[in-house]
């Protein structure tokens, strides 16, 4: 299953960093910018989870809420997120039933080797509910940059 610009926003309920639950209900009426990164703590999702930091003053004050989302548990999410002074929620989805929900999670190829993993990607809900852009299969370095390009 995969979204697309226009379509309603998959809704979510998830963990978050501190062991709190987070539905995709407390952002209604909120623009909001939902990243999907694989794994805490590696080069390029600690890049990218930085770059969103850096870009966040920028976000919110065109109004948009950010959150990330790996299949990491909440415990690594907390370390991560005060380590690297993220100062939005990283929620948990070791199920991967909210990337399934968006597209996020599927057929990946390395090294000419395919696997089911997160396949990193970003996802703006508008307002209303219904996604606004979205970006599949991105490249971490540089990404923050190229939504807040595409936003702001």
């Amino acid at each position: 299953m995969t979204v697309e610009i226009g379509d309603p926003a998959p809704r979510f309920s998830l963990i978050d960093h501190t062991g709190a639950a987070v539905t995709s209900d407390d952002y209604a009426g909120t623009p909001l910018i939902v990243y999907f990164y694989p794994r805490a703590f590696t080069p390029g999702c600690t890049g990218e989870s930085c770059d969103f930091r850096d870009r966040h003053e920028a976000f919110a004050a065109a109004g948009y809420s950010i959150v990330g989302i790996s299949p990491d548990d909440p415990e690594t999410l907390a370390r991560f997120r005060d380590e690297h002074g993220l100062p939005f929620p990283l929620l948990s989805d070791p199920d991967h039933d909210a990337a399934a929900a968006f597209g996020a999670w599927g057929i990946k190829k390395n090294y000419g080797k395919e696997y089911e993993g997160l396949i990193r990607s970003t996802f703006v809900i508008g307002a209303d509910g219904t996604i606004l852009h979205a970006w599949r299969n991105v490249r971490a370095k540089g990404h923050a940059g190229r939504v807040e390009r595409a936003l702001i």
